[in-house]
């Protein structure tokens, strides 16, 4: 059924008159009979009388009228489903604990107007940069190292430098530290079951290691975050890092302890990556806010992957 007929239709319908719903749709009465003519003919049947005060719907055209509203609202929210300021802007967080998280939702307090879709996607940074490509989502946080391939639409701008923490029990040996350094590390198992062995998070483990000489397990079966603090909790000999912005809960019982790592502090650096493309207001909003909040760390003694040292004096394309 032609759709813009269908909302011919309803304009003459609300109008009354042919000449007016012709003015409220911009074009001319010509069109707007040609339009009636064709739905009537494709029907079967009468949708209007002309009367001395205008155009009256016949039974027929009573009965169409509820129907002929609900596609004419279906293209409605199709459209608003896609057009930049009427979606939702989605954003892949990565994971829910972690720093992005927590930067989207004071975002999203600054401005509660606009409306969020929040989601993770289980993928390394390949997957996520084809995933904004493929506009599957506007935006996504990934490490992006410079030898990193990026097409053409794609822009990186970097706005988190997060530090690691030491995660441990109160029966750890270093339970009692106010802060460590990586060196100290050395000989202590850092157990993180689950650690993604794909792409940029492998690669900046495994540098991390072997830089300072730290074993990081991640031998065991996944259990999920809780399991892992209630063992951390119960051991002393076990200790985990997390990044400085990542969010945990545990009860009292645990008494665990997050320990700054430093002199130099591992720095885990992450991008925003979206299309150049994309013009999706909220998605500005969104830049400018992370640009807004991007600090350095305050630890000047930091250290980052040599990807990163590499890309220093231009580490990812940005606009």
């Amino acid at each position: 059924m032609d759709l813009e007929a269908v909302r011919t239709f309803v304009a003459v319908a609300e109008a009354g008159q042919f000449q007016k719903a012709a003015a409220d749709l911009s074009i001319t009465q010509q069109a707007v009979s040609k339009r009636i003519a064709g739905l009537e003919k494709e029907l079967d049947v009468r949708l209007f009388t002309r009367t001395a005060r205008g155009s009256q719907l016949t039974v027929d055209g009573q009965a169409f009228l509820p129907h002929a509203r609900e596609p004419l609202r279906v293209a409605e929210r199709a459209d608003a489903s896609v057009r930049p300021g009427r979606r939702a802007l989605r954003v892949d967080v990565v994971n829910r604990r972690i720093v992005t998280a927590g930067l989207v939702q004071d975002f999203y307090r600054v401005h509660p107007e606009i409306e969020l879709d929040v989601v993770t996607l289980d993928t390394d940074v390949d997957g996520a940069i084809a995933a904004v490509e493929a506009g599957t989502v506007d935006a996504t946080f990934h490490a992006v190292p410079p030898q990193q391939h990026l097409p053409d639409v794609i822009r990186t701008a970097r706005v988190v430098d997060e530090p690691h923490q030491l995660l441990v029990g109160p029966r750890h040996p270093l339970a009692n530290a106010r802060a460590v350094t990586p060196g100290r590390l050395a000989g202590h198992r850092i157990w993180m079951p689950g650690l993604d062995a794909r792409g940029e998070v492998a690669a900046y483990y495994d540098e991390l290691a072997t830089v300072f000489g730290v074993t990081i397990d991640v031998v065991g079966p996944v259990f999920g975050n809780e399991a892992l603090l209630a063992e951390i909790a119960d051991s002393s000999d076990l200790a985990t890092l997390v990044g400085e912005g990542s969010r945990y809960l545990w009860p009292d019982s645990y008494d665990l302890r997050r320990i700054p790592v430093r002199d130099p502090s591992p720095v885990y650096p992450m991008s925003l990556i979206w299309r150049d493309d994309n013009l999706h207001p909220a998605l500005r909003e969104l830049r400018n806010y992370l640009d807004s909040r991007r600090t350095d760390s305050p630890d000047v003694n930091v250290w980052l992957p040599k990807w990163e040292q590499r890309a220093a004096p231009s580490p990812t394309r940005e606009v």
